[in-house]
């Protein structure tokens, strides 16, 4: 037995394991979002030399005061820059579909496609959805002015447990590391 057994039931090992979990899902979250804002300070300022690119400063002062791992913060400037360690950088556009049909787009910088390809299908297959072919979601898409993507055809989501699997879905896909940015067509009250 590895702990005594607390009031509720269960043994205090269990409920470290747990809390630990739910922190490191946390700090998980944290870690990828700072990552991507590094990536894109990096790739926008042209530069991944602090002295030389004031975003990147700011970002990696966050980074620090986070705690982000210095290889994790060397990984995102070479991405940043365009280089990685088991190859060159590549941009890539994924279409899917989650629950309810809600069509996605899911931009990612990889520098090992085949990883990130499975990662992004496997997150889709989780919540009941699939990647799609090229072309089979990006119509429902148009450019804005700021560079991203807007639903030209948006779909109000009122089940509430749709609206729950696709918030799950995109929080989900956001944690990713190799993953910049997502546009999703569904619309509902509280979407982040």
């Amino acid at each position: 037995m590895k702990g005594k057994i607390n009031m509720s039931g269960h043994s205090k090992w269990s409920t470290i394991k747990h809390k630990k979990a739910a922190t490191d899902a946390v700090k998980g979250k944290v870690f990828g979002q700072l990552s991507r804002q590094i990536r894109i300070a990096t790739k926008e300022g042209g530069s991944g030399d602090p002295q030389f690119n004031a975003a990147l400063r700011a970002v990696l002062e966050k980074a620090r005061a986070e705690n982000l791992p210095k290889d994790k913060i060397q990984r995102a400037i070479d991405a940043g820059l365009g280089k990685g360690g088991a190859g060159q950088v590549q941009e890539i556009v994924y279409e899917a579909f989650g629950p309810g049909g809600i069509s996605f787009l899911v931009l990612v910088a990889t520098d090992n496609t085949n990883r990130t390809t499975s990662e992004v299908k496997s997150i889709f297959h989780k919540f009941q959805g699939s990647l799609g072919s090229p072309g089979s979601a990006a119509y429902m898409f148009a450019r804005n002015q700021e560079g991203g993507y807007i639903s030209t055809m948006p779909a109000m989501v009122n089940d509430l447990q749709q609206q729950k699997a696709l918030q799950n879905l995109l929080d989900e896909l956001r944690e990713n590391e190799d993953v910049e940015e997502v546009f999703c067509s569904g619309e509902w009250p509280g979407k982040e």
